[in-house]
């Protein structure tokens, strides 16, 4: 007696061939959505690789804000659309654990500490993009408590990300292999790749075109050159 599948765990399948009419391979949502949790996991990681590296360059401009205002601008909010994508994918997951989804209940939780510090990596993100945002349109004249507060989660949010990164590099790693040409490590994942693909190119190209719309609003601090004085 065969045994049911779990819809996550489905293969596509091509339905059988009738006589004298050769096999049509049967298109399927899964194309887009599918891969399950091991699917999940590279979209963090991929995502997570991408935030990383627009990080390292923001960082950069911290270092010369007087000089690099416009780029710290414009990266940060580039990173809006992978920041946002990198919470989807993980709410995802934690939605369909708490959900008792059967895969991803055998998946397991995160680890203790990845626990604990999920709720300040997701708050000290919000805020600290909230304020940024909000100091774009304010204006220099107008930061006064609000860029003590962008600067204030600025820091808890490195700190908490720091961990959270260190925390996750052995598993984005494995999520990761099939760069180096090692798919079988990961078999179904395969599954859901355009998904993941557009989702990732979406991100960037929504954060970016709304760099570019926003452009006009960098006036004020490119000419003012003042934006981590008090």
């Amino acid at each position: 007696m065969a045994t049911a599948r779990h819809p996550a765990e489905q293969v596509d399948e091509a339905p059988p061939a009738v006589a004298g009419r050769p096999r049509v391979r049967q298109t399927s949502p899964n194309r887009l959505t599918g891969g399950g949790v091991a699917g999940n996991e590279r979209l963090t990681a991929l995502t997570g690789v991408i935030l990383i590296a627009l990080l390292a360059v923001l960082g950069v401009t911290i270092l010369r804000i007087h000089q690099l205002i416009w780029l710290h601008l414009f990266v940060g909010l580039v990173l809006l659309g992978p920041v946002a994508l990198k919470m989807s994918s993980t709410g995802y997951r934690f939605a369909r654990y708490y959900t008792h989804d059967p895969v991803y209940r055998r998946k397991g939780p995160p680890e203790p500490l990845l626990r604990l510090l999920a709720p300040f990596v997701v708050l000290s993100t919000v805020v600290v993009f909230a304020t940024g945002v909000l100091l774009l349109f304010g204006g220099p004249n107008g930061r006064g408590t609000l860029l003590l507060a962008h600067k204030a989660s600025f820091v808890i949010w490195l700190g908490v990300t720091a961990l959270h990164v260190l925390a996750h590099l052995p598993a984005t790693a494995g999520s990761l292999s099939f760069l180096r040409g090692r798919r079988a490590e990961v078999p179904g994942t395969e599954r859901g790749e355009a998904g993941r693909r557009i989702a990732l190119a979406g991100a960037l190209v929504g954060g970016l075109v709304l760099a570019v719309v926003l452009l006009p609003e960098f006036a004020a601090w490119t000419q003012h050159g003042a934006f981590f004085e008090h």
